[in-house]
């Protein structure tokens, strides 16, 4: 009976240790994955700035690691010389790679 209480207390233990370990990890892999990106994109006709997680408007042109020249009202010149407009919902790295952003719930209604 003495033997079956301390295996019982060492595999609660045990347990519970696991437990701790697998929280700690998951939390630290939503940190790595929650980590924001600089990039610039246009939001409701305004380009906009996101560097070190916090956004703001656009003050001054930009160049991009490609060479891709962004300007404050959303002109986008390349550096093979070719020239466009980022529509609401585009974004590009500081890299020079453009995407969609990623729309919320609220504004998909």
């Amino acid at each position: 009976m003495k033997k079956l209480f301390v295996l019982l207390v060492i595999t609660t233990f045990c347990t519970a240790t696991f437990a701790q370990t697998d929280k700690k990890m998951d939390k630290m892999k939503s940190e790595k994955t929650m980590k924001a990106k600089d990039e610039v994109m246009m939001k409701d006709g305004k380009m906009m700035v996101m560097k070190n997680g916090e956004t703001m408007q656009m003050a001054k042109d930009m160049k991009m690691s490609n060479g891709t020249m962004v300007m404050k009202d959303g002109t986008v010149k390349m550096k093979n010389g070719k020239t466009m407009m980022m529509k609401d919902g585009e974004m590009m790295d500081m890299q020079g790679k453009m995407t969609m952003m990623k729309m919320k719930d609220d504004d998909k209604k």
